[in-house]
């Protein structure tokens, strides 16, 4: 009996320690890699990761300026859903089948010194040197492969603290709710964020901020990825369309089979 008792008490001390350590790995990848993505600190209250299935509950996530704002936070992000692949993770990539943003604010920043907060995103940093953005010095971005990205966004607010005193505030009710298909870029991701974000509002006017950079590389981002799922319909289209063409083959020749035999007695 205490034999068996040991043995139950092992194996939940296996289970135990195999949940902890997925979970660590899990967050650890996910918050370290949008820092090397967006240059910037992310931190989430609340992370659950499944212990059979591989789906991720992810509560408010947090994207945070730099130094030098009043407001602390860039985006908030009430809800993340993310199913993964594990053994891509173990092979340092990151593949999610499925996610799900769910952005309550986006909080675009002009402070007293005329600087914008989103100059300090790694794309918007890229796109204003004409050049592809890099990863920090200290690590690497893994590569990231998004089959379906379902994004949702509720409220853009615009802050001026540029010309002193009290900010100069603006709202805008965005209500996006869009589904992407084939990320393959974590710049383009953080790239299809602010795109949706900003472009139906006014802010890329008040802020002075070009937009169109960022427009041009979510274009394409949207086109690859168009072409890759059209692609992959034709390819799947194809081989059925060689099976049903050998099918009808194989028919033919076993009715010329035994027609034959039969066609000879009826002479």
């Amino acid at each position: 009996m205490k034999k068996i008792l040991f043995v139950v008490i092992g194996i939940l001390a296996v289970v135990l320690v195999l949940s902890i350590s997925k979970d660590m790995l899990v967050r650890v990848s996910v918050e370290k890699g949008m820092e090397l993505v967006t240059g910037l600190e992310l931190r989430v209250s609340n992370f659950r990761v499944g212990l059979i299935n591989t789906l991720v509950k992810i509560k408010n996530l947090r994207l945070y300026n730099p130094k030098g704002y009043k407001d602390r936070i860039m985006l908030d992000m009430p809800e993340i859903y993310i199913d993964y692949d594990l053994p891509a993770i173990f092979k340092g990539k990151i593949h999610l089948e499925e996610m799900r943003i769910n952005m309550n604010e986006f909080v675009v920043v002009n402070n007293e010194k005329g600087q914008l907060n989103l100059d300090a995103l790694k794309v918007v940093q890229a796109q204003k040197q004409g050049r592809k953005p890099k990863a920090a010095e200290k690590g690497k971005v893994p590569e990231i492969q998004i089959d379906t990205l379902n994004l949702k966004i509720g409220k853009v607010i615009y802050k001026d603290y540029s010309k002193g005193g009290s900010p100069s505030v603006r709202e805008f009710n965005v209500n996006l709710d869009e589904q992407y298909r084939n990320i393959t870029d974590p710049h383009a991701l953080v790239s299809i964020i602010v795109v949706k974000a900003l472009m139906n509002t006014t802010i890329a006017g008040l802020a002075d901020f070009d937009l169109k950079g960022l427009q041009d590389t979510v274009s394409n981002t949207l086109v690859s990825a168009g072409r890759v799922a059209t692609e992959t319909v034709e390819k799947t289209t194809e081989v059925v369309k060689g099976t049903s063409e050998t099918l009808k083959k194989t028919t033919e020749e076993l009715t010329e089979v035994f027609k034959a035999p039969f066609g000879s007695k009826g002479k």
